[in-house]
């Protein structure tokens, strides 16, 4: 859980060193790895999540699209350590991805299917956490 929290906190740098780069992607991971050894599907999943994130912030298109759509089709396989957000998070994932590789449209149809989902999460924070993240793409 460190590890993850370490990585989030290096995403919301406004500027990274190389060796905070290296530091983020090693420990996005990390994460994942420890969390695919220990935890849930849906722990896993965002994992992968966060590594697509990460590449997709440093505008490394095809791992962030491997990773966001490792994220969805584990979402998509479903299991019940999943949450109601879970789903519209790894949409907003394949649009941070996509936008990486500078498919505005694809990344635009990915947005909106995260957005359709997200009236069905129930807690507001959460909403407003993924709402926040679709709004990131300037789409």
């Amino acid at each position: 859980m460190a590890t993850f929290n370490r990585v989030w906190e290096l995403l919301e740098l406004p500027e990274r060193t190389s060796e905070e780069t290296d530091e983020m992607i090693h420990a996005a991971h990390v994460s994942c790895y420890v969390w695919s050894q220990v935890g849930q599907p849906a722990n896993v999943a965002r994992g992968e999540w966060q590594c697509a994130r990460v590449y997709a912030t440093l505008g490394r298109p095809e791992p962030a699209l491997w990773h966001a759509k490792r994220c969805l089709e584990l979402n998509e396989a479903g299991g019940e350590s999943f949450e109601d957000w879970d789903l519209p998070s790894a949409e907003q994932g394949m649009a941070h991805a996509h936008l990486a590789a500078g498919d505005a449209e694809k990344a635009r149809r990915w947005a909106e299917l995260a957005r359709e989902k997200l009236a069905r999460v129930e807690d507001p924070e959460d909403r407003k956490l993924i709402e926040s993240q679709i709004s990131e793409l300037g789409l």
